[in-house]
């Protein structure tokens, strides 16, 4: 129920921009990402994952949605599973302002906790916007529900928390095939903080195929007991850029 309640607000941060996108050309874009390991020896470990992207454009309007899932084994034990999805609409107020209203869940079954979940409004500034390079910050106020799994040591529960939410965005095109890119986002509350980045530096082989390497960082400051708060992956992914 509580996921319905906010993705019910989101849509209602939707709804004005229909009218405006009726009237101009619909523009899409998007990725797929897919990246896979396999290692043998004293120890066998498998790790895979896929990333989709989808951009909408009409007008002054911009829709985004985001969705990975990551999963990984070392001698048939389970070592991670993660799904994460997100979506974002953009409204411009001009060449370098917007505002934007988010809606992102997480599940991970080696965070401890079941869920979580934040949607957040906020506003987005333009600082670099060349043809070569361009950078985006974003922040804003927003609603936070952690659902904490049980453990041997902790009971079920669910926080729920007002708190807020800052991000970077910014790429950089080396040349006409080799791009790079970098996220960082701050998602803060009462209950916890979450720090993420990821960097990637991504090819052109051929066409709309691209070969990409990223690290992903992501911190928790108040991991569960028995938890690890900071997690890594470093990922050599295929990647389709639909256009």
């Amino acid at each position: 129920m509580k996921l319905v309640r906010l993705a019910s607000l989101a849509a209602l941060a939707a709804a004005p921009a229909l009218p405006a996108m009726a009237q101009t050309e619909d523009k899409w874009t998007g990725e797929g990402a897919f990246n896979a390991g396999f290692t043998t020896g004293n120890t066998e470990t498998r790790d895979a994952g896929v990333a989709l992207k989808a951009k909408h454009t009409g007008g002054e309007w911009t829709q985004l949605g985001e969705l990975a899932f990551d999963y990984g084994d070392t001698d048939e034990v389970e070592t991670r599973n993660r799904i994460f999805a997100a979506g974002q609409i953009d409204r411009s107020f001009g060449e370098q302002w917007s505002g934007y209203a988010r809606l992102t869940g997480e599940r991970d079954q080696f965070s401890g906790f079941e869920n979580r979940y934040f949607l957040g409004i906020g506003a987005a500034f333009k600082a670099v916007d060349l043809p070569t390079t361009k950078w985006t910050l974003e922040g804003g106020p927003g609603y936070k529900i952690d659902e904490v799994r049980a453990t041997a040591t902790t009971l079920a529960s669910t926080e729920e928390s007002i708190g807020g939410r800052v991000a970077s965005r910014f790429s950089h095109d080396f040349n006409e095939r080799v791009k790079f890119t970098d996220t960082t986002e701050v998602v803060a509350s009462d209950a916890s903080t979450q720090v993420s980045n990821s960097a990637a530096l991504t090819a052109n082989i051929i066409g709309n195929l691209s070969a990409r390497v990223s690290l992903d960082v992501r911190h928790d400051t108040d991991p569960l007991p028995g938890f690890e708060p900071t997690d890594t992956a470093t990922k050599f992914s295929l990647v389709y850029k639909i256009e």
